[in-house]
């Protein structure tokens, strides 16, 4: 009997040697993602990469930047108004996303509210009857950029301001008007911006942010507190060197100047997705003046490189002057602004290189081999190392012919499973180029020492929150990275 049963056991033994395994019929399976996610809404606002602010209204004609609330309305007087212009220009510029100020301060509105005559209706716009907002809204829509408002808390003329109930149903009322009237509408924007003079206002923005969910779906909420993305706590137009997509939005309040410092870095341990926003004007100021330029190519640059660059997405103000219209020099520096990028981008040297790892997942041929960091897709193809208990793991570029000469080198992780890695290192031949920590949806390291020449490029991930996801690796060179002590200008 024991024979019989000894020899039964054998021969399933070999069967299972010869016979594939049920579990070898199926894909090897993604990793488990890291908590908080990013939100549709979210993901697609973070691709956006570069958006448009508009800052428009009374300030444009008085050449100020805070209203005093006491303007006439007849000062408004866009005898050009063309936003169709304006949404040329976005288009132009490869911008799906513009944001246009409703309101300011000042409290006069670029719609005909029916809860105030603060507005367009005591203006000569088309004799009373023009609405910023709905030309701006069809502009839009028509060359297929999306839309946002701006609705400052803030307002320095309407009487029920420091009224808390009357002034936040005054509110409310103003919001139901704008997310009713003009469509679909991507972000609402939150300043929490108030004068030391201003009367004391208790906001309620839980109401706010419940009203907003109720009547645009899909749309990202803007402020110092979230709820869909962040300010970034400066209007430099720069991100933290660490810059973590997640915070505890319970340590969040609007105006609050203590949690600047947190705004910038988030949180690694942080339970709610909420991303930075850097918002900066492409003037010095955020309202058009006949004085001032637009900044130099390569402050945008170097703006460029601090938002986007450090996981952020950035927003770009770009004032309508007083004829109604983005004034010429500030569109030729958009061009150039965007011919630069499309210079630096366009060419990724390790696109022609061989690529290998300190592992992949599940082995070879498993769907999360390093070559996926070339693809086309930056969010759902990457490299996936095996979780092995190491807290440490590389990718390397190997040149196949000449040698690799670059000055920027762009990482991006797979952020719809989370953002993982906090510290990682950039190798060229065994030397050390750069270092940082946060990855995000796309990191950037524009080199300190300009140029480098090198036939292999390893990035080592030293810090991570599970196993880190690479989904996409550049090299590119930037021309108009200038660095002193670079041997190679």
């Amino acid at each position: 009997m024991a024979t019989h049963y000894h020899l039964i056991i054998s021969t399933l033994i070999i069967l299972s040697n010869i016979l594939p395994s049920h579990q070898n019929h199926f894909a090897t399976t993604p990793p488990l993602p890291i908590l908080p996610l990013p939100s549709y809404s979210q993901l697609k606002w973070q691709q956006r990469e570069i958006i448009f602010f508009h800052h428009f209204g009374v300030n444009t004609f008085t050449n100020s930047e805070w209203g005093t609330g006491k303007e006439s309305p007849k000062i408004f007087n866009p005898k050009g108004l063309n936003t169709t212009q304006w949404v040329d220009v976005a288009v132009q510029m490869g911008v799906s996303l513009s944001i246009l100020t409703a309101k300011h301060h000042d409290g006069f509105c670029l719609w005909p509210s029916k809860y105030t005559d603060h507005s367009v209706i005591g203006s000569p716009l088309q004799d009373g009857h023009g609405d910023v907002v709905k030309d701006f809204a069809d502009a839009a829509r028509a060359g297929g950029v999306d839309i946002g408002l701006y609705l400052s808390l803030w307002d320095r003329h309407d009487y029920r301001y420091g009224k808390t109930i009357a002034y936040n149903e005054y509110y409310m009322g103003q919001l139901q008007e704008l997310l009713n009237k003009y469509g679909s509408v991507s972000e609402i924007w939150f300043d929490g911006a108030k004068g030391p003079n201003a009367p004391n206002m208790t906001y309620f923005y839980s109401d706010w942010f419940s009203m907003v969910g109720e009547l645009q779906s899909t749309i990202n909420i803007f402020s110092d507190a979230g709820a869909g993305v962040r300010w970034v706590g400066n209007e430099k137009g720069f991100a933290g060197t660490t810059c973590w997509s997640t915070i505890n939005k319970t340590a969040l309040s609007i105006g609050n100047e203590s949690i600047i410092d947190y705004l910038a870095t988030g949180d690694p341990k942080g339970t709610d997705w909420m991303p930075a926003e850097c918002d900066v004007s492409i003037r010095p100021g955020w309202f058009w003046h006949k004085s001032e330029s637009p900044k130099k190519l390569s402050e945008l640059l170097q703006i460029y490189y601090n938002s986007v660059g450090r996981n952020c997405v950035l927003l770009l103000n770009v004032p309508p002057n007083t004829t109604g219209l983005i004034s010429t020099n500030d569109i030729q520096r958009l061009k150039e602004f965007k011919s630069a990028l499309e210079t630096i981008f366009s060419t990724n040297l390790a696109q022609s290189c061989n690529v290998k790892a300190s592992s992949i997942r599940g082995g070879k041929d498993t769907g999360y081999g390093p070559e996926l960091v070339l693809d086309k897709d930056h969010l759902w193809t990457y490299w996936a190392p095996n979780d092995n208990g190491k807290n440490e793991h590389w990718i390397e570029i190997m040149a196949t012919n000449k040698l690799l000469k670059f000055n920027v080198v762009r990482i991006q992780e797979a952020i719809g499973l989370g953002q993982r890695i906090r510290k990682h290192e950039v190798y060229v031949d065994g030397n050390r180029v750069a270092k940082g920590t946060t990855v995000g949806y796309k990191k950037l390291h524009r080199l300190e020492n300009g140029v480098v020449s090198g036939h292999r490029v390893r990035i080592r991930i030293i810090g991570s929150l599970g196993v880190p996801l690479i989904s996409s690796v550049g090299l590119h060179f930037d021309p108009f990275w200038h660095p002193v002590g670079d041997k190679n200008l």
